[in-house]
């Protein structure tokens, strides 16, 4: 914590956890949602402004991170400012309905392993905390909505979840895939549609303002500000469940008859037992999609049938295909859905290290670019863990070592043999760290945490 909170939290008594009040608050709105789908919530703006809320919003943000907005303001300045003074004066201009959000600031990042660029919209520190607030409590009320077929940014859900529902359909012989994802979802989510979605659930007209003020802020980029009639800004706080709450009509519109979906934010698959059926699947996410104001992304649209030795396709990163077990005593095998890292998620892996361990970074000490890749590698090993991924771990952390070797050879003018000899005769390999048996296999009706806390699996 960058500074202490505004008063102690009561506790329940000896042995007992303290009583969170902005739990308290997020569960009972959570169900009251859910006891009374019907339910339209009028009561919440003077909740966006109370100060435990405030506080738990700012500790997000800090603990978050991120570059400054328009305003220049870092969250060290804004700590420098006073955080309790800060948190009051956006506290006293939302309840007097003061408050204006400032446009956010556009930059373009590469998206991984791609030429192309993604525009992100970074907010102001203080809107950032508006923003979190505002998250707190409605994400709630729409979490009590959303369905069993949506896993991206979404509390207690993750992307291993949905990589699950993959293994268990093609498990239960579904072996057709319908794959795409919405053309420039952020961007392309009109307004008014949003809004409308919005206020199946909110009454609250204060509440609506505040949303219709961050959508309307717009973006600065070369000093000028744009404000579009479509999408939620990337990188806003409340984008992601802005982009939920539409996208569930989508999923209320989906039928069983169609295959199962599984859907990770803008990327979709639908996993089918026919061509026909796989057919059916994509008509109808085109025509749901057009009818929100969105349309698939033709580049990444596709039907694949899973075959035993054929190539399958990417989702979340991994590139999933069938493969057959290898045979014990006599045995032919089975046939199981196998994922590994995808040849976008390696080639990413790659550049970050090679980045790294570049020419320019000669001057760095050699622990401080190993204790850099090591940190990479950790990331990156820990989400790709959860797959057949040994022989990719392998290749990656090979090329890591190579990478470093080079980088002492070149440090100290040397020639690359004398480079490799440094690495294998140290003991621990100037500190690079092993990817050796943390792979956890998955398998159908298996969850994936019920296998990381059994303590994982012996590598494959």
């Amino acid at each position: 914590m960058p500074v202490s909170a505004p008063m102690a939290s009561p506790t329940l008594g000896a042995g007992a956890e303290p009583f969170d009040a902005v739990r308290a608050l997020q569960r009972k709105l959570y169900r009251a949602a859910k006891a009374d789908p019907g339910r339209r919530f009028h009561a919440l703006y003077d909740k966006v402004y109370r100060k435990d809320v405030l506080w738990r919003a700012w500790v997000q943000v800090w603990r978050n991170g991120g570059a400054p907005g328009i305003d220049s303001q870092t969250i060290a300045e804004a700590e420098q400012h006073g955080v309790t003074r800060l948190l009051d004066e956006l506290g006293a201009e939302l309840q007097e309905g003061r408050y204006r959000p400032l446009p956010a600031r556009r930059v373009w990042i590469p998206k991984p392993g791609q030429s192309e660029q993604r525009p992100l919209s970074i907010p102001a520190v203080r809107d950032r905390v508006v923003q979190t607030a505002l998250k707190i409590v409605l994400e709630p009320i729409f979490e009590a909505d959303m369905l069993p077929c949506s896993f991206g940014f979404r509390p207690k859900r993750s992307a291993h979840d949905a990589l699950q529902v993959l293994i268990e359909e093609s498990f239960g012989g579904k072996r057709w895939i319908v794959e795409t994802d919405i053309a420039n979802c952020f961007t392309a989510i009109p307004h008014d549609g949003l809004m409308s979605a919005v206020t199946e659930r909110i009454c609250d007209r204060k509440v609506l303002a505040l949303l219709r003020a961050f959508l309307r802020a717009g973006v600065m980029e070369d000093g000028k500000v744009r404000r579009e009639v479509s999408g939620t800004p990337q990188g806003g706080v409340i984008s992601p469940v802005l982009c939920n709450v539409y996208l569930t009509r989508l999923d209320r519109a989906w039928r069983p008859a169609y295959g199962t979906l599984v859907r990770y934010a803008d990327d979709l698959v639908a996993v089918c037992k026919s061509r026909g059926q796989a057919e059916m699947a994509l008509a109808k996410l085109t025509a749901f999609l057009n009818s929100l104001g969105l349309q698939p992304k033709l580049a990444k649209t596709r039907i694949v049938q899973l075959v035993e030795g054929k190539p399958g396709f990417d989702f979340l990163g991994f590139h999933h295909r069938l493969v057959r077990s290898h045979p014990r005593k006599g045995g032919s095998g089975y046939v199981f859905l196998a994922r590994w890292p995808s040849e976008r998620a390696r080639r990413h892996a790659r550049d970050r290290i090679r980045f790294m361990t570049m020419r320019a970074r000669l001057v760095a000490p050699v622990e401080q670019v190993v204790a850099e890749v090591n940190l990479f590698l950790r990331g990156w090993a820990g989400y790709f863990r959860f797959g057949n991924s040994a022989w990719t771990f392998d290749k990656v952390r090979g090329y890591a070592l190579m990478r470093v070797a080079l980088f002492v050879a070149k440090r100290h003018k040397r020639s690359r043999s004398w480079g490799f000899s440094q690495m294998y005769r140290d003991p621990v390999q100037l500190g690079l760290i092993s990817l050796n048996g943390i792979v956890v296999a998955p398998r159908a009706y298996k969850p994936w945490r019920n296998r990381l806390n059994a303590g994982g699996e012996r590598r494959r």
